[in-house]
């Protein structure tokens, strides 16, 4: 029996710091780890913000200054990949011994992606995952992810992937990380909705895979003063409420959801579960249909410019 202990880190970044959100991730990724897990997952955005309830000054055709400071210190609080902030997330697996799933802001050039980065429990950067398809006004301040990074990660404790948020309604997407044999299919969102759950309870029947989803709880206390949120200034507003969760393959809740407050949730998790669930339904296997249906994905990079050379032609 291959069982493996996880845990989904349900909290909030200081937003808008980024060396004060590493220094808690470190505690947390620590914490879960005394808890005996051995794969740790942090929720969308962790480093240092999903900026729930601003609107960044924007509107058709026009821009505020107001708003335009507010991307700045949310660019300047982003993580460079590789960078210094990579390192200390590196350096927060390795000293927890864990494999660490975490979002963070990705700063590349001018722009941010929604991105989660993969460790190793020796520290090393894995890989990472940008978000193909920021929703609604999340498609003003990040960028779109290619097909470039959606890696599935072959490790000691199972395969190990990642689908953002609202990423995972999108069925093509799902399949193709099915396709890649994915066991551990970490969902970190901002989605803290009743009907996220059903969602995850899903995908996991679908895939015949153990989910993980992780979801921030975050007040408007734990937002700087200035934070400009349309829900507006009562420190004890609750602007997500978690929801954080661990199913099972064949869509059983093995941990969760919970809405009540920070915590850390772990589950047992018995990879020979995997195989008992594909018996009756593989869906890139016996309940596929290749001779109707084929999905084609594009894994390459798409790079805005292209230098060619004259020996190139």
């Amino acid at each position: 029996m291959n069982v493996v202990r996880v845990a989904v880190v349900q909290d909030c970044p200081v937003v808008f710091n980024q060396k004060a959100t590493l220094e808690k991730v470190h505690s947390l990724v620590i914490q879960a780890a005394q808890k005996g897990a051995k794969v740790v997952v942090l929720p969308e955005a962790f480093v240092s913000a999903y900026p729930m309830g601003l609107d960044f000054g924007a509107r058709i055709g026009s821009r505020t200054p107001e708003g335009r400071e507010d991307f700045r210190r949310y660019y300047e609080s982003a993580v460079e990949v590789p960078g210094p902030a990579c390192d200390a997330l590196g350096k927060a697996a390795k000293d927890a011994h864990v494999f660490l799933v975490i979002g963070v802001i990705e700063r590349d050039g001018g722009t941010l992606y929604c991105t989660v980065l993969f460790f190793s429990p020796d520290g090393r950067l894995m890989g990472k995952h940008r978000k193909l398809m920021p929703t609604g006004m999340e498609r003003l301040v990040w960028g779109f992810g290619d097909g470039s990074t959606l890696p599935v990660f072959d490790t000691p404790l199972g395969k190990i992937g990642s689908v953002i948020c609202w990423e995972n309604y999108m069925p093509m997407l799902r399949m193709h990380m099915y396709a890649q044999g994915v066991q551990l299919y970490c969902a970190p969102t901002a989605d803290s909705r009743d009907t996220w759950l059903p969602s995850m309870r899903h995908i996991a029947l679908e895939g015949r895979c153990f989910v993980l989803s992780c979801c921030q709880y975050l007040t408007r206390a734990d937002c700087p003063k200035d934070y400009a949120a349309i829900q507006g200034d009562d420190p004890t507003t609750l602007l997500m409420r978690g929801g954080s969760c661990i199913i099972g393959p064949l869509g059983q809740v093995l941990a969760g959801p919970n809405f009540e407050g920070p915590s850390i949730l772990t589950a047992d998790l018995d990879l020979g579960e995997i195989p008992k669930g594909k018996f009756d339904f593989d869906v890139v296997g016996h309940y596929s249909r290749p001779d109707i249906f084929r999905l084609y994905v594009n894994t390459r990079s798409t790079l805005p410019v292209v230098v060619s050379t004259k020996d190139d032609d």
